[in-house]
């Protein structure tokens, strides 16, 4: 019975830190510098753990990190709001080392502020 108990406690501390490993911390975008693009979105994912965006900002594709699917909805943002072809204005901060991606911290449609932090 011991070495179920020690099997189990195991797995439980390797699932917890698989899933820390695998998802990314926001201490990776750098806070001190703002980002403040409008573009047109080319492609987007409105899955967990964050939707994401693909825009089109001054001839450069940018990766737009978004919220979890749940804060998106509780905001009022759905998938079809982030289809291709939508003009999309996103602020927030770039990744420190992946060039081209932000983390968005609002984001406006048809002239609305969605928050995706607060």
């Amino acid at each position: 019975m011991n070495t179920i108990k020690v099997i189990v406690l195991a797995l439980f501390c390797f699932l917890g830190t698989a899933f820390t490993f695998f998802h990314h911390g926001w201490a990776n975008y750098d806070e001190e510098k703002t980002l403040d693009y409008t573009g047109i979105i080319q492609e987007s994912t409105y899955e967990n753990p964050h939707a994401t965006a693909k825009v089109n900002f001054k001839d450069k594709i940018w990766t737009v990190v978004l919220a979890p699917t749940s804060r998106m909805q509780e905001r009022g943002v759905t998938a079809d709001m982030l289809k291709k072809g939508t003009t999309i204005r996103a602020v927030g901060h770039p990744h420190r080392e992946i060039k081209d991606e932000m983390r968005a911290e609002r984001i406006f449609i048809k002239g609305k502020k969605y928050e995706m932090r607060r």
